[in-house]
């Protein structure tokens, strides 16, 4: 077996301090920053799968040097210039198989290593990923996997789990959807002024529901994902600074607003915790401020849509000190805006969860039923889990029993199925009239 390289002359071998030292560096840059220096790798090459290539063969050499050399002043920099120049190398061990012309055209499209890649333009790299990966152009299934793989960086398996899926069919869609930004040449930008309101809604959307994931997982051990609604919550900020739209403001805002409660949503042994039983203490006042004030700017357009309006309805609820000092009124008056705004089944769920609390769990119930009689929301476990809390607190345990079993059934997330097994463990014994186990703000809208 070779021999590692000696160091360069002069300078000396790094202890095994140091070298564990670089090497912890080098998998927290991963960490951080793998995505965004991917972004700049692909405005580089102009290739997906070449940027992806390059990108590891850019860590490995981090790996390598970084122990011996010692960590550069400017990491991403680093990382970008070394999978330009891997990128570059491959195309060119690749020339034997195609033709000379070919491989030359390709090395002179690579920009030059002379700029300095910092933060901004990196993450102006990153908006330009996000707005691909959300191009109109591709399916709205194809543009939330795409978004995951490349711009949140999960692997298809795990977006698979997320979406109840199997890895073979994400990894086929991903495939297609580079496909067809390849073949189409989708260009690689931030929209145009006269784009943007058709591309910015479908950014939005997958933001949106990148974020829902994350704040309630829909499968697994965990409540929530933080990696999710964390990147969810930056890639808003980074719209919001580029783009400082009315629904963008309020999607961020709603975003901060439910991302506020996360301490106090799950126990120390992790279970659910409703939004009445939280610890109001633990909620993140920074976010809540910061959250509400975007709302404010959002409403004083008067261009707000379904996204702002959920914000707001998500303020009501961190402006009570306590769940009894909650605004019912001014919720249920709030999603009646939103009904108009945006016709869901999944929101008249929400808005009969509130009338239920301002105005009592028979007149909920009668609303949930209509929506179920519809036939609407029949594999919705929160529709069906809502019904037999209603149930629970009128009395009619059976009734109650049917819809617990049915809303159990449903669910995959290993917490709620918990606290579900609870409530059907609790049947025998008086209700309490304490608010639903599943309504408004407990889970996404």
């Amino acid at each position: 077996m070779a021999s590692d390289p000696p160091p360069p002359a002069g300078r000396p071998p790094a202890s095994d301090d140091q070298a564990a030292r670089a090497r912890a560096a080098a998998e927290a840059v991963y960490r951080a920053e793998s995505r965004r220096v991917f972004a700049t790798l692909i405005r580089l090459l102009g290739d997906f799968d070449l940027a992806e290539e390059a990108l590891a063969d850019a860590f490995r050499a981090a790996l390598e040097q970084w122990p011996r050399d010692g960590v550069p002043a400017n990491p991403r920099a680093w990382l970008v210039s070394a999978g330009r120049f891997k990128a570059i190398d491959g195309i060119r061990r690749r020339a034997r198989f195609v033709a000379l012309d070919d491989v030359a055209e390709q090395v002179e499209a690579i920009p030059d290593g002379a700029p300095q890649w910092d933060g901004e333009d990196i993450e102006d790299d990153r908006m330009r990923l996000v707005f691909t990966c959300c191009h109109p152009a591709l399916s709205p299934d194809a543009q939330v996997a795409l978004t995951l793989r490349e711009v949140c960086g999960l692997t298809t398996e795990e977006i698979a789990l997320a979406f109840l899926s199997t890895a073979p069919t994400l990894a086929q869609r991903i495939v297609r959807a580079k496909a067809k930004i390849r073949d189409a040449r989708i260009p690689y930008q931030v929209p145009t002024p006269a784009e943007l309101p058709e591309r910015l809604d479908s950014v939005l959307r997958v933001v949106y529901l990148v974020f829902n994931e994350g704040y309630s997982a829909s499968s697994g051990d965990s409540l929530t994902r933080v990696d999710l609604s964390s990147e969810a919550i930056r890639l808003g900020r980074l719209l919001v600074e580029l783009l400082p739209e009315p629904e963008a403001l309020g999607l961020l805002a709603l975003m901060l607003l439910q991302e506020s409660r996360r301490a106090a949503r799950a126990s120390p042994t992790g279970e659910l915790v409703l939004l009445a039983d939280q610890d109001r203490s633990l909620w993140n006042r920074a976010q809540i401020a910061e959250g509400s004030a975007l709302v404010e700017r959002a409403l004083a357009s008067r261009r707000f849509g379904p996204y702002t309006l959920q914000a707001a309805i998500a303020a009501v609820h961190a402006a009570a000190a306590t769940a009894d000092a909650t605004d019912w009124s001014e919720i249920v008056g709030l999603y009646d805006i939103l009904l108009r705004a945006e016709p869901s089944p999944v929101i008249e769920l929400n808005r009969a969860v509130a009338v239920a609390m301002r105005d009592g769990p028979a007149a909920g119930l009668a609303l949930v039923d209509a929506i179920l009689g519809r036939g609407d929301l029949q594999d919705y476990r929160l529709a069906h889990a809502a019904r037999a809390d209603l149930c629970r607190r009128l009395g009619d345990a059976a009734q109650a029993r049917v819809s617990y079993e049915r809303a159990l059934a449903l669910t995959r997330q290993e917490a709620e199925q918990r606290f579900l097994r609870r409530r059907l463990a609790e049947l025998g014994e008086d209700p309490e009239p304490d608010p639903i186990g599943f309504g408004p703000q407990d889970l996404p809208y």
